[in-house]
């Protein structure tokens, strides 16, 4: 019996997306998207109002960021981690190894909008599952190349369980972010 590693590779991720993470962020709010739950966050902010030092993008709204990242990094809000989400995590591997337009973060035009946001996150990992799904056996045994730079010799499998991580890993985060907005005026005795 021979196991479809495509298939499982992929449900392993698409399973998480169709039960808890995407139905965790329906709902999301531009309020939401942006709120800062602590001084000094990380965010996607209108064009000439961050202060980070550096702020990139192309629109009309840039992300917050430095190089190299300060210790400890400061707390990232949603629009942030979507923001990552769509360019260092889902936008740029489309690009590299599945024939997407080229991203990167001082190019890309982030969302200004919860609902923006959410519609390009389902662009990104559409694109994500049905690329993986056609790499075939051969696909997932070819190194990464030099995209992935130290990683370029691995194999494309490795990759996508890694994509698998970063999304399980940095969709939690926004839907505990998301809890924590909701209770942010809870009175605590």
């Amino acid at each position: 019996m021979g196991i479809d590693w495509n298939n499982q590779l992929v449900e392993q991720l698409d399973w998480h997306w169709r039960n808890q993470l995407r139905q965790r962020l329906e709902g999301l709010s531009d309020d939401e998207y942006f709120w800062e739950p602590v001084p000094g966050c990380w965010n996607v902010r209108p064009r000439g109002e961050s202060t980070a030092p550096i702020a990139a993008g192309a629109g009309g709204f840039t992300i917050d960021f430095a190089v190299p990242e300060p210790d400890p990094a400061p707390v990232t809000t949603i629009s942030w981690r979507l923001g990552h989400i769509l360019v260092g995590v889902l936008g740029a591997r489309n690009a590299a190894h599945l024939g997407g337009r080229p991203v990167d973060y001082e190019s890309f035009s982030y969302p200004g909008t919860a609902g923006e946001a959410l519609d390009r996150l389902d662009e990104a990992y559409t694109a994500w599952t049905e690329g993986v799904r056609g790499l075939g056996e051969q696909g997932l045994a070819r190194p990464c190349g030099p995209a992935e730079g130290p990683f370029a010799d691995h194999p494309m499998a490795a990759l996508v369980l890694h994509i698998n991580r970063e999304m399980i890993h940095h969709c939690a985060e926004i839907a505990l972010l998301r809890d924590l907005y909701r209770h942010r005026k809870a009175q605590i005795f």
